[in-house]
C-alpha cells in the first residue's frame, strides 16, 4: 500500500484519528492547565478585578488553549477542520427541540436521584464567582454555553467515537460517561454520589449524540441541563 493509499484509508475511517491523537491532546492539556493556573495566580496577586473575573478569565483561557490544541491536531496531522470532524452539524427541528427539552428533564431527574442518595451539599467553585449582575451574566455564559460546547467537542465529539470503535457503542458511551464524571470529581470534593450522577449525565449526553449522530444535539442538551441547574442555584442564592 502506497503512502497516498494509507492516508486515504486514515481519512475515510470514522473516526479518522486514533489513540495517539487522544494521548497527544491529553498531554497538551497539561501545559494548557499550567498556563491557566499561572494566569489565575497573576490575576489574584496583581489585579484589583472582582473575584468572579479572576476565576472566569483563566477558565476561558483553558477552553481556548484546549480547543486550539484539538484543532491543531486535526489540521496538522490530517488536514481536517475541527467542527465538522467532531460531528458539529445542523440538526433537524425535532431533534433540536427534543435535545433542548431533555436537558431540563435530565436536570430534574438528577436532582431527584441526588435526593434519594442523600447527596451531601457541597460549595461549588462557581459560587465564589457570583457578585455583580455583570459577573453573574458572564458566569452564566461560561456555564451555560461555552463550557458545554467545549466539553461536548472533547468528550462526545473526540473521545467517544474512539471508544465506540474499539469497544462498541454501549461500552463507548458508558466509559466516556465515567471519564466525564471522574474529570468533574475535583469540583465536588471527590464525592462518589456526585461523580455517579455526573457520569450518568455523561451517558445520557452520549446516548443523544449517538442517536442524532451530532455533537451539536448533545451540546444543546448539555446547555439546557446546565441552564436549569444554574437558574435553580440563582433562585436559591437570590443572586439576581
Amino acid at each position: 500500500m502506497t503512502p497516498i493509499d494509507q492516508q486515504h484509508l486514515i481519512s475515510s475511517r470514522s473516526p479518522f484519528w486514533d489513540y495517539s491523537d487522544f494521548f497527544l491532546f491529553a498531554t497538551l492539556l497539561i501545559p494548557s492547565l499550567g498556563v491557566s493556573l499561572i494566569f489565575a495566580f497573576l490575576l489574584l496577586k496583581f489585579t484589583t478585578l472582582a473575584l468572579g473575573w479572576k476565576l472566569i478569565l483563566p477558565q476561558l483561557v483553558l477552553y481556548a488553549l484546549g480547543l486550539t490544541a484539538l484543532a491543531a491536531i486535526l489540521r496538522l496531522r490530517y488536514e481536517k477542520p475541527l467542527w465538522r470532524s467532531l460531528d458539529w452539524k445542523t440538526t433537524s427541528l425535532p431533534v433540536t427541540l427534543a435535545a433542548l427539552f431533555l436537558g431540563p428533564v435530565l436536570a430534574l431527574s438528577v436532582g431527584l436521584l441526588g435526593a434519594a442518595l442523600k447527596t451531601p451539599e457541597i460549595d461549588l467553585p462557581f459560587q465564589q464567582m457570583l457578585g455583580s449582575t455583570t459577573t453573574t451574566v458572564a458566569l452564566g455564559i461560561v456555564v451555560v454555553i461555552l463550557g458545554p460546547v467545549c466539553e461536548e467537542l472533547a468528550f462526545r465529539g473526540f473521545l467517544m467515537p474512539l471508544l465506540e470503535r474499539s469497544l462498541g457503542v454501549a461500552s463507548g458511551i458508558i466509559l466516556t460517561g465515567i471519564i466525564f464524571g471522574s474529570i468533574h470529581g475535583y469540583e465536588y470534593e471527590w464525592s462518589w454520589r456526585h461523580m455517579l450522577m455526573i457520569s450518568l449525565v455523561g451517558c445520557a449526553l452520549g446516548w443523544i449524540k449517538h442517536r442524532a449522530q451530532s455533537t451539536t444535539a448533545a451540546a444543546y442538551m448539555h446547555c439546557t441541563f446546565n441552564l436549569t441547574q444554574f437558574a435553580a442555584f440563582l433562585w436559591q442564592a437570590r443572586a439576581l
